[in-house]
């Protein structure tokens, strides 16, 4: 089984877990670590931290790890997962 973890910062728990199921993920479990799978992946929403970036901004932290049976399949899924976090001013 093939994993990686990876951290974004200011985005939305909630809206983090609706990026799986919109890649065809359904949650299994409904506290840490969130869990969501499909029939080739699964990810993991593993924790949530608060992060200052100075005394009064801060912005949350959530860690998720990506698992996959095969190198291609992982590599896509987390193509596909950055493109939803895509955050983009304007």
């Amino acid at each position: 089984m093939m994993q990686q973890e990876l951290e974004f910062r200011g985005i939305k728990r909630e809206h983090l877990g609706l990026y799986f199921e919109e890649l065809g993920g359904k949650q299994i479990t409904n506290q840490f670590p969130y869990i969501y799978k499909s029939d080739h992946w699964y990810g993991e929403i593993v924790r949530e931290e608060e992060l200052s970036i100075t005394s009064t901004f801060k912005v949350n932290s959530v860690h998720i790890r990506f698992c996959a049976s095969d190198d291609m399949t992982l590599n896509e899924l987390i193509k596909n997962y950055r493109v939803k976090t895509r955050r983009i001013g304007g």
